[in-house]
């Protein structure tokens, strides 16, 4: 069984390692800026003793007023895991660096929360909708989608 780690104990593993990031904690949730999300995932895949090199989830919500990005990580060698999430804000054109040079299995799920959502994700080789047509007009998962 996957242990869950505490994001506040992260949080303190990081803090050495990040210079001019701030990162916030709860129990469960290691919450990181926009700005900051790749370079956080890549200490999180590379820093020993976390080694996050497995990618189980990436989804998003729209909270309306932001779009919160969720990422559920996991190291095989460690056997434990972490939740990352990010805010997004703005609804003309919300944007998040892509992790998919990171984990590969970001590929389909960064373009799904782009087709539903609008999400877009600077960086991705090949961000297209995946399960509407290209003539599409919407996103249907935004709460303001008629």
């Amino acid at each position: 069984m996957t242990t869950a780690l505490e994001a506040r104990k992260v949080a303190q593993q990081l803090a050495g390692h990040l210079h001019g990031i701030s990162c916030e904690a709860d129990k469960n949730i290691l919450w990181v800026d926009r700005e900051s999300l790749f370079s956080v995932a890549q200490l999180l895949k590379t820093l020993p003793g976390l080694e996050f090199d497995y990618l189980n989830n990436l989804t998003a919500v729209d909270r309306f007023d932001y779009f919160e990005v969720v990422y559920h990580l996991s190291s095989v060698k460690h056997n434990h895991s972490l939740v990352l999430k990010t805010k997004c804000f703005g609804r003309d054109n919300p944007s998040v660096p892509s992790v998919f040079s990171l984990w590969r299995g970001a590929d389909y799920q960064e373009r799904e929360v782009y087709d539903l959502l609008g999400v877009t994700f600077s960086g991705h080789p090949n961000l297209k909708r995946i399960l509407l047509w290209d003539g599409f007009d919407g996103h249907p998962l935004r709460r303001d989608y008629l």
